[in-house]
């Protein structure tokens, strides 16, 4: 993996910890990683480990697909794992459009006694 892609996933990690309103310290935090580790993986510096972008998509209420699909760690020709894949996937929406989609989708879920992408994993 070239270091775009690096830079790439982390790019993608700042958006989505800024997208939760979250520091680089609480998510850190929420993730068990130290602040200086989650600011070089944010800055493509460091490359994550699977068990690393699991805790980031736990504290940050995404899939770990996702974040492995931008890491390299899956195939990117596979269709779309969940619905909070597929909602990042879609071109047509931009990024405050695919929070509000997210946040209704979580608060539907919860209020239908479903479990989130994040505890089904």
């Amino acid at each position: 993996m070239n270091e775009s892609k690096h830079g790439d996933l982390g790019g993608f990690i700042r958006q989505q910890r800024e997208r939760a309103n979250l520091s680089l310290r609480r998510l850190a935090d929420q993730a068990g990683i130290s602040n200086p580790y989650l600011s070089q993986i944010e800055r493509g510096i460091r490359k994550p480990s699977a068990e690393i972008l699991k805790s980031l998509s736990r504290a940050l209420e995404i899939s770990a697909a996702s974040l492995y699909r931008r890491a390299g760690l899956i195939d990117e020709d596979l269709p779309p794992a969940s619905v909070f894949d597929a909602i990042e996937a879609d071109g047509r929406l931009d990024s405050e459009q695919k929070k509000v989609m997210l946040d209704m989708y979580k608060a539907l879920a919860r209020a239908n006694g479903s479990a989130t992408a994040q505890e089904q994993e």
